[in-house]
C-alpha cells in the first residue's frame, strides 16, 4: 500500500484528464506489475516503461549507476512516508541482538531491498559500520504475500519477516507475533517509503506530459488526505482484495502514515548505500537525485 496515488490516478483517469487539457488528447495510458526493483529499473532502462515506482534503495542505485549517461534516472517525486515493521513470532527476540544463526528473517530481496538496507543500517547502528552486513546470512527472499502466510502458519522455516503493509498489519492480527523493529526507529525518524522515478530523455522527451504528471499526482494526493476511507476503497478494488473496508481504511489513515510528494530522509539511505560501498558517490543533497518540479518543498 504505498503507490496509492497510482491507484487513484489510474481509477480517476487523472493523468488522461490532465494531458487533455494541456492538449495531448491521443496519448494512452499503461499500467503495469513488477515482482521486484530489478525487473523494473530494467524496464525503464531498456525503454519498455517511462514510470516506476518503488523503495528508495532502488532509486539511489539506479541515479548512481546512470549519472552522467544518455538514460540518467531521478526521482519525480516521493508518494508515501511509512514505516516497515520486522515482525518475529519468536517472544525471545526483541531486537537485531537477538538473531542467531538457527533464525531466518524473510524479506522481499536480500541485500536489495528497502528492507534488506534497513535491516543492515539497523545492524551498523547496533554494532558499528564494519558489522553492517552481520544478518545478511539470515535473509531469505520471499514475496510479502507469501512470507505472510509462512508466518501466520508457524511451519514455514522462518519466524521472522520485514515486510510492508497491508501484509504486516495483517501479521500483528495474530496475538504470537509482535514487532521487533520499526524502521521510522532506525532512520531516527519519518522516511519516505514509496518514491517514483523516470529518465532524463522521458522528462526531455515529453514536458507537456510530464506537466500532466506532476499535476496528476499533486491531484491524487490531496484526494488520499481529502477522502482516506474513499481511497481506501479504491485501493480494494484495484487490488482486487479481500481485506475488509475497516482493515484498509485502519492501515491507510494508520498514525505513523503520511501520502506526502515530499522526499523525506532520502539521503540518510544514500549516504549509507555509499559508506559501505553499494554505491560509488552519495549525491551532495536530496535535490541532485530529484528533478527540479519537486525541489520547492522541504525535502531530506
Amino acid at each position: 500500500m504505498g503507490y496509492v496515488q497510482f491507484n487513484v490516478i489510474e481509477n480517476r483517469k487523472l493523468l488522461e484528464k490532465h494531458m487533455a487539457a494541456l492538449g495531448l488528447r491521443d496519448t494512452k495510458v499503461i499500467w503495469s506489475t513488477f515482482n521486484g526493483p530489478d525487473a523494473m529499473n530494467t524496464a525503464l532502462l531498456s525503454n519498455s516503461v517511462d514510470i516506476v515506482s518503488g523503495g528508495v534503495p532502488a532509486l539511489v542505485t539506479l541515479w548512481a549507476k546512470t549519472k552522467g549517461t544518455s538514460m540518467e534516472v531521478k526521482g519525480i517525486s516521493a508518494l508515501s512516508s511509512q514505516p516497515f515493521l520486522l515482525n518475529s513470532r519468536e517472544s525471545r527476540i526483541k531486537s537485531v541482538e537477538d538473531f542467531n544463526d538457527a533464525d531466518r528473517i524473510a524479506l522481499p530481496a536480500v541485500k536489495v531491498s528497502v528492507q534488506a538496507v534497513t535491516l543492515q543500517m539497523a545492524v551498523a547502528k547496533k554494532y558499528g559500520f564494519d558489522k553492517y552486513n552481520k544478518l545478511d546470512g539470515l535473509t531469505v527472499s520471499l514475496s510479502p504475500p507469501d512470507a505472510t502466510v509462512g508466518i501466520l502458519a508457524g511451519n514455514a522455516g522462518f519466524n521472522n519477516v520485514f515486510s510492508v503493509p497491508p501484509f504486516q498489519q495483517q501479521q500483528l492480527e495474530n496475538p504470537a507475533i509482535h514487532t521487533v523493529l520499526n524502521s521510522f526507529a532506525v532512520l531516527d525518524g519519518p522516511h519516505s517509503f514509496t518514491v517514483a522515478w523516470t529518465s532524463n530523455r522521458f522528462r526531455d522527451e515529453n514536458p507537456t506530459l510530464y506537466k500532466a504528471l506532476m499535476a496528476s499526482l499533486t491531484e491524487a494526493t490531496e484526494i488520499i488526505n481529502a477522502d482516506k476511507r474513499a481511497a481506501a476503497e479504491i485501493w480494494r478494488e484495484d487490488s482486487k482484495s479481500k481485506l475488509s473496508s475497516d482493515f484498509v481504511y485502519g492501515v491507510l489513515a494508520g498514525p505513523q502514515v503520511k501520502w506526502t510528494l515530499v522526499p523525506e530522509n532520502t539521503m540518510k539511505y544514500a549516504d549509507f548505500m555509499q559508506k559501505v560501498g553499494s554505491i560509488k558517490a552519495a549525491p551532495a543533497s536530496w535535490k541532485e537525485m530529484f528533478f527540479p518540479e519537486i525541489h520547492n518543498v522541504s525535502g531530506s
